[in-house]
């Protein structure tokens, strides 16, 4: 699993010209998952999106976790990021997990991310043409792949 984290002020995502998921502070987060991936990357994962001290504490430093700051999640899928563009100029994506295998994944993710933190989550749906709006505030943009654990 690959993923795409912001450190926003606010985030909403628009499908079909309706906001399905909006938020204040906390993390925008674009999910990617291929055909490899398993319950232990998604758990991996949400564990460490829960964890990661982003935020900015009384001096300024980045030692606040999303629970610390009271802040929220913003969770859309998306295949694109397991995008292959060494040959060519049109990117594969055999990499990607097919809808039934990521959507299980995706819905596992969303439950675990609710649970460590408390509280529901905002996503997008699955395979949708979702327009995402953001803030990024720092800006802060981390990478992560459960791949690369060490």
């Amino acid at each position: 699993m690959r993923i795409v984290i912001q450190r926003v002020s606010s985030a909403s995502v628009m499908i079909d010209g309706s906001i399905k998921g909006a938020m204040g502070q906390g993390l925008m987060i674009l999910l990617g998952i291929e055909t490899e991936d398993t319950a232990e990357d998604m758990e991996w994962l949400s564990q460490k999106i829960v964890q990661l001290r982003i935020f900015s504490d009384e001096a300024g430093q980045m030692n606040h976790d999303l629970k610390t700051v009271d802040g929220q999640i913003l969770l859309i899928s998306q295949f694109t990021l397991h995008a292959a563009c060494k040959k060519g100029n049109r990117p594969s994506f055999i990499k990607a997990a097919r809808p039934e295998q990521a959507i299980p994944l995706y819905e596992q993710m969303i439950a675990r991310l609710s649970v460590l933190l408390g509280k529901s989550i905002e996503t997008g749906t699955f395979g949708a043409d979702m327009k995402v709006s953001l803030t990024n505030d720092g800006p802060v943009t981390i990478i992560m792949d459960s791949k690369n654990r060490e």
